[in-house]
């Protein structure tokens, strides 16, 4: 009696393999709706109009390029470029307030930096004014404007350049780390141009005070992108800030 139980449970073992066999044989020929192939051709990723139909003419990504053009073109992006622009623009002639004398912070020749310059707004606005020269760093890359760096260890060689602008001096972690890499990388004689958030002449001061090598050379208030900012300009020297 046992043989024959024993027996009878092998055949079930038996037609139940082959029944699993067939079952996964008609999957892999036949693969169900909620599948999702991976589909590359020519090298780029492609996504079909199914997740599983691969006979379907894909649909191609968006590229870089296209994202860039349709960013580029938003309302927001132009009122920001354009701010920046009238301020890159006052930086050729700026007058700080209360003061007759006029400082030339930036020409079409200088070597700019941006630092944490993000989509690269910045970057635009000084391309439309004339300055070609311009290397823009963030922790996140924002291509092709802004290449990623970290802005308390710059890349980059001593005196590389003639003129640094921050507009997001106010979220810096490590304020004083962040202005010593200014320091290194803008040559003596450039100059440092800052836009924080509205403040008193005694937070000007303090900014200005984490400068070793700079001169103060003045201060003004302006609205950017409907903001109310102050602008702090510093001039890079061997004598100590004051």
């Amino acid at each position: 009696m046992e043989m024959h139980i024993k027996a009878f449970l092998n055949k079930i073992s038996l037609v139940a393999s082959v029944i699993a066999t067939l079952i996964l044989v008609s999957i892999l020929l036949h693969p169900p709706e909620t599948c999702i192939p991976h589909y590359t051709p020519h090298n780029a990723l492609k996504f079909p109009r199914s997740t599983c139909d691969s006979h379907h003419h894909p649909r191609p990504f968006s590229t870089p390029e296209k994202k860039n053009h349709r960013l580029w073109s938003t309302s927001a992006w132009l009122k920001k470029v354009k701010s920046y622009s009238q301020v890159f623009t006052d930086a050729r002639k700026f007058s700080p307030t209360h003061s007759s004398v006029s400082f030339s912070l930036l020409s079409n020749t200088s070597k700019t930096l941006c630092l944490l310059a993000g989509a690269g707004q910045e970057v635009m606005a000084l391309q439309h004014i004339g300055v070609s020269d311009v290397t823009a760093i963030d922790l996140v890359d924002s291509p092709p404007l802004v290449s990623r760096a970290d802005p308390y260890y710059l890349p980059f060689f001593d005196d590389a350049f003639d003129f640094a602008f921050s507009a997001q001096f106010d979220t810096v972690l490590f304020p004083s780390r962040f202005v010593a890499e200014i320091e290194r990388t803008v040559r003596i004689g450039g100059f440092c141009l800052f836009l924080v958030e509205e403040c008193t002449n005694k937070e000007v001061r303090e900014i200005v005070g984490l400068f070793k090598r700079g001169k103060f050379v003045g201060s003004d208030k302006l609205i950017v992108s409907g903001s109310k900012m102050t602008r702090i300009a510093v001039r890079i020297t061997n004598s100590t800030a004051y």
